[in-house]
């Protein structure tokens, strides 16, 4: 079960657009307004892109054309590094341009090398809770990268802006109220996802712990994913939902009352049911052990009490690995699909 949302979700901390009352067309070198607004432009023209990617991730489109929307967009920074690079200096002032520049640098280093990294700690990240967690520290490193890039680059503007009389207006267009939807929805989404793949992950061990049908790695196991997923409950009640849309904490509170109910209804059944087998093993093998005209009817009664209380057990275990194992796709489907429906009702869409 893949993490919904792709790491460049949360990557770029894109600038706020600054709008300057000069079109981008009537682009002059010699006037500081339109200097600057030419290079506002490369700035849209990054974040329609990014827009598109995290668009086509967010409603569920191919993974190719997922990937070609990421290839699209590291094209667009590049392109945009080598205009704003092959502008002249402003009245001998070379600040904007090359922090620009600079900074369109250091987002492709992000994207092709960082990137890079992130995508390859996805195959692990479904390992463990700890392994997920190193995946998402690694999004929010590179993430900050770009933030301290991005705050570099804006000081430049607002100097540059300042030497050379440019009053600055700050406005929020559609475009920029879109990649602020974007980032606001990854925030959110990945809150809720880590509350679920805790209970989520900790279940596969419990899991695991019954087909070895080891009593002490079962209770152990139970113990903790009751835990983890009463805890996530709470947790749930002191996390805002975003949009006033329920929709993902629902899937998520839904999947973790079945792991308490799991721990609490069918995991007692079948720590009874190992303990039953093992009784009767030993039963079986001294009952067998001893030849007919030697057994006693205590012996007898033993065993064929012995013998009832293992096919009551087996009846019981059969039943409660069918409702665990109903009970257990219910509750994926219903996260995974609350999942897809809250991504595709908020995330922005674009071309």
């Amino acid at each position: 079960m893949k993490y919904t949302l792709h790491s460049i979700f949360c990557f770029i901390s894109f600038f706020s657009i600054t709008q300057i009352s000069v079109h981008a067309q009537d682009y002059n070198p010699k006037q500081a307004g339109s200097y600057m607004t030419y290079i506002s432009q490369q700035h849209r023209e990054i974040t329609k892109d990014f827009l598109s990617y995290t668009s086509a991730v967010g409603h569920g489109k191919s993974a190719r054309k997922i990937e070609n929307r990421r290839k699209e967009l590291i094209k667009t920074v590049a392109e945009a590094r080598q205009k704003v690079s092959s502008m002249p200096a402003y009245e001998g002032d070379k600040t904007l341009r090359d922090s620009t520049a600079n900074y369109y640098l250091i987002t492709s280093h992000i994207l092709n090398e960082d990137y890079g990294k992130i995508v390859n700690l996805e195959d692990v990240a479904e390992q463990s809770y700890d392994a997920m967690e190193a995946y998402l520290l690694a999004q929010d490193l590179a993430s900050e990268k770009i933030e301290q890039a991005n705050d570099r680059l804006q000081l430049t503007e607002k100097l540059f802006a300042k030497d050379h009389n440019v009053q600055l207006v700050d406005t929020k267009d559609e475009l920029s109220e879109k990649a602020a939807k974007a980032g606001k929805i990854t925030d959110y989404h990945r809150v809720v996802y880590l509350i679920f793949f805790k209970s989520y992950k900790q279940e596969m061990y419990l899991s695991e712990a019954i087909q070895k049908k080891d009593i002490n790695a079962i209770e152990q196991s139970k113990n903790t994913l009751l835990k983890y997923s009463q805890e996530g409950i709470e947790k749930l009640k002191a996390t805002p939902a975003l949009f006033s849309d329920n929709t993902l904490e629902s899937g998520c509170r839904q999947a973790l009352q079945f792991y308490i109910q799991e721990c609490t209804t069918q995991i007692p059944v079948m720590t009874d049911f190992y303990l039953k087998e093992e009784n009767f093993d030993k039963i079986r093998k001294a009952f067998e052990a001893k030849r007919e005209k030697e057994r006693t009817k205590d012996d007898v009664a033993q065993y064929n009490k012995a013998v009832q209380d293992m096919n009551k057990g087996i009846n019981d275990f059969n039943s409660a690995t069918t409702q665990l194992n109903n009970g257990r796709k219910k509750a994926i489907e219903g996260w995974n699909n609350a999942s897809s429906k809250f991504l595709d009702v908020h995330t922005p869409k674009y071309r």
